[in-house]
């Protein structure tokens, strides 16, 4: 080859002058923001993220499970354009997925569930509040970055009834349009690399968790430089407010489908159920008046050894037939995990670890480029598989899908 062939054919990309843009330049896949992710976080707190109840079984059955579907293409079909937009409980969306809710999410990042929820907007997707999260529904409501979005909350069913109806009544105010009723949290999961780290209620950190903090100082640096950390959405509850220290003592074991049935009257939104939800209980749901449920384990945080909830599609669509909404999370890592819930019956498919990753491996734009990374590999695979849109491949599904031998 001639000299000036080399140089069209080597053409070096100059290095960007900011840190922060060369190493999210770096992040190609979901696990390159997990590593980052944990290298920029003490242990402890990426612990938190990353870990699951017990022997963590079904956190590491969470993501194998999507791995056991095979597509079988459908080929020569036109996919020169693949649409990814659709429909989420009435409401038009940019791509069949969304945000899961996550707890304290200002531990992990001051920048928090603002700047998760502004990425959303900026994706077309939905994200869903937690009870449990460190900005108040009415300050994530009131940002101009996500005065348009689609803003759904998720309620737990406290003991003080009297609280858990208020936050009912304040969601409404707020205009967050879908409530999710958590399930799954009759008690809380016994999270074994929290307690070996001290990350407990009350916080007891062992001297090895301390030191990992002490040699993270640009954490510390931003957290330090950052307001109060707070259950912001009870923070004036119960005389002081809950803290870290008694607020799991809250999570009632007597919840039934009474109080499902109470909130159902008072909410005047899309009402959905979030937990391992089988075919049985959602039916129920249907019957007294739910709009759909929310399939999903807690990421493994709760009950080990449960049953992966992308095993739970197939058998919920058929009890609760197609006017029922159905969404999926728990071990979806990759664009083609959205594809596979799809196909085999759900109407989006939601993450909740990925999206902290990239927060808290490159804060928002981290996170903005773990949307964008999530829906490039959706259309990718869609293309590949044969279909343009989202409608094509939840109709065609059973032919496109087959669980691997």
């Amino acid at each position: 080859m001639k000299p000036h062939e080399v140089r069209e054919l080597i053409k070096l990309k100059p290095p960007a002058w900011n840190r922060d843009t060369r190493l999210l330049d770096r992040c190609k896949t979901i696990e390159d923001f997990r590593r980052l992710s944990r290298r920029r976080l003490p242990r402890p707190v990426y612990d938190y993220i990353a870990g699951g109840a017990d022997e963590e079984i079904t956190l590491r059955a969470n993501a194998e499970a999507f791995r056991k579907w095979r597509f079988t293409p459908s080929v020569l079909a036109d996919v020169s354009s693949a649409d990814l937009s659709t429909s989420l409980f009435g409401r038009p969306s940019a791509a069949p997925m969304g945000f899961a809710p996550t707890g304290y999410t200002r531990m992990l990042s001051p920048l928090g569930e603002p700047a998760v929820a502004a990425a959303a907007a900026r994706a077309g997707i939905p994200y869903v509040l937690s009870t449990m999260a460190s900005t108040s529904l009415e300050d994530l409501a009131g940002l101009p970055a996500t005065h348009d979005a689609d803003r759904w909350f998720q309620l737990y069913i406290w003991k003080d009834r009297d609280l858990t109806d208020e936050l009912v009544r304040r969601a409404d105010a707020a205009g967050y349009r879908v409530l999710e009723i958590a399930v799954d949290t009759a008690v809380s999961g016994y999270r074994v690399r929290d307690v070996r780290n001290g990350l407990t209620i009350p916080p007891q950190l062992t001297l090895e968790g301390m030191i990992d903090l002490g040699v993270r100082p640009g954490y510390w640096t931003k957290m330090l430089a950052s307001p109060k950390i707070e259950f912001a959405n009870v923070s004036s509850a119960g005389g002081g407010g809950y803290t870290i220290e008694n607020i799991t003592a809250q999570f009632d074991p007597s919840v039934d489908w009474a109080d499902v049935c109470r909130i159902r009257e008072q909410w005047p939104g899309r009402l959905v159920l979030k937990g391992p939800v089988g075919p049985q209980d959602a039916q129920r749901a249907k019957e007294i008046g739910l709009d759909g449920v929310h399939l999903s384990n807690h990421g493994g945080r709760q009950l080990d050894r449960c049953i992966v909830p992308i095993d739970l599609v197939q058998p919920v669509r058929r009890a609760v037939g197609e006017d029922f909404g159905i969404v999926v999370d728990s071990g979806v890592r990759h664009g083609a995990d959205i594809a596979t819930a799809l196909a085999l019956g759900a109407d989006a498919a939601f993450v909740g670890r990925p999206y902290l990753w990239g927060l808290t491996a490159a804060g928002e734009p981290g996170v903005d480029r773990v949307a964008r990374l999530l829906t490039e590999q959706l259309r990718r695979t869609m293309q590949l598989v044969g279909v343009a849109s989202v409608d094509e491949l939840r109709k065609r599904g059973p032919e496109l899908i087959t669980a691997a031998h």
